[in-house]
């Protein structure tokens, strides 16, 4: 699965009870899918996923994917704390129609002064990856606390391991992250503009020509049922490597310069257009104009996602027409004076 471009994490819209609302999901997911962003990531950190049981992870899963376009690459944050229940949600997003499926390192294996957990984070990723029903991208996220660099390097020779989400947040990090994986090569279907070929547009391709109403014959004879002809997804095959995507807003160009193929910023989810003109920018290779733009998201993005985090980011979606709200309990949302901050700062970033 091609991961190139900018993949857009979602956010989960609660009711003011703390339901999950469905509706507005949606309407977000719709929303998103008419950006240029290449993909919609469901599920990640901004999705609050450790608020949501497992039958509300199923649900918010099918709403976001009945409402994507076929044409956005999907990717499913799965991560449980055991194996087995992280394939379980692995198997269903695949039955749903995601392309690849996000995994974290669980919570019990995350520094507690315990010593070395390479070994255990290794077969953790290693077990998952043997027998997920998706290509398995990493999440090595800094809220999630950044895998160490061999670990990642190891873990990308995995045959389901496609790619990694990297808040290391540095070009040097990125850098040795490729010049590690450098052997890894790996065909992937695109179309014929090279854009990423989802399996919901597969699916879509194959189910097109199914039979058309019966024509009766005259003299009440037998009806004729005509097949029209199939017009198959035209593709070709495109070589890619271990697939990295800079995991912060202020880190994009940065990620991109270094060899990041694409960025997964939080900020995205409340300014889509602004964070996607950084990396059209770098593709048109107008080095001068990306800069311009990382530069004015530098401080809104850092006091809205890497200081307000979930809060922030969903009242800058509210500001921008999409779906935001409050975040789940305990979380709180933001005071009076931050949002009147976060109104301030995002005026020139409205869509």
């Amino acid at each position: 699965m091609l991961l190139e471009g900018l993949q857009l994490p979602l956010t989960t819209p609660f009711y003011s009870d703390g339901r999950v609302h469905l509706l507005k999901l949606e309407h977000n997911a719709e929303r998103y899918s008419k950006t240029p962003a290449a993909g919609l990531v469901v599920l990640s950190e901004s999705g609050e996923p450790g608020m949501l049981s497992d039958e509300e992870t199923r649900l918010v899963l099918q709403s976001a994917r009945d409402a994507a376009a076929a044409e956005k690459v999907l990717m499913a944050g799965v991560s449980r704390d055991s194996v087995l229940g992280t394939l379980d949600l692995a198997e269903t997003a695949a039955r749903s129609g995601y392309d690849a499926v996000l995994v974290k390192l669980p919570s019990v294996l995350r520094a507690d002064g315990r010593g070395d957990r390479t070994l255990e984070m290794m077969t953790y990723f290693q077990m998952i990856a043997d027998r997920s029903a998706l290509p398995v991208v990493l999440d090595s996220s800094a809220a999630m606390g950044a895998l160490p660099a061999e670990v990642l390097i190891e873990l990308a020779g995995h045959p389901g391991v496609i790619g990694v989400i990297d808040g290391g947040g540095t070009g040097e990090r990125v850098r040795r992250l490729r010049a590690g994986t450098a052997m890894v090569k790996r065909d992937v279907a695109v179309t014929m503009v090279f854009a990423a070929v989802t399996g919901r547009m597969q699916a879509r391709g194959e189910g097109e020509g199914g039979l058309i109403s019966a024509n009766k014959l005259t003299g009440g004879g037998a009806a004729l049922a005509v097949a029209p002809a199939k017009m198959g997804l035209k593709t070709r095959s495109k070589a890619v490597g271990f697939q990295i995507l800079a995991g912060l807003t202020n880190g994009m160009l940065e990620g991109l310069r270094a060899g990041a193929v694409g960025a997964v910023p939080g900020f995205a989810a409340s300014a889509p257009q602004a964070c996607y003109e950084v990396l059209a920018a770098w593709k048109d290779g107008d080095e001068g104009l990306a800069e311009e733009k990382q530069t004015r998201l530098l401080n809104v993005a850092r006091r809205v996602e890497e200081q307000l985090g979930v809060s922030g980011i969903k009242f800058g979606c509210d500001l921008n027409g999409y779906a935001g709200g409050v975040p789940r309990m305990p979380l709180l949302p933001l005071t009076g004076e931050e949002r009147a901050e976060i109104e301030a700062l995002m005026q020139g970033l409205r869509n």
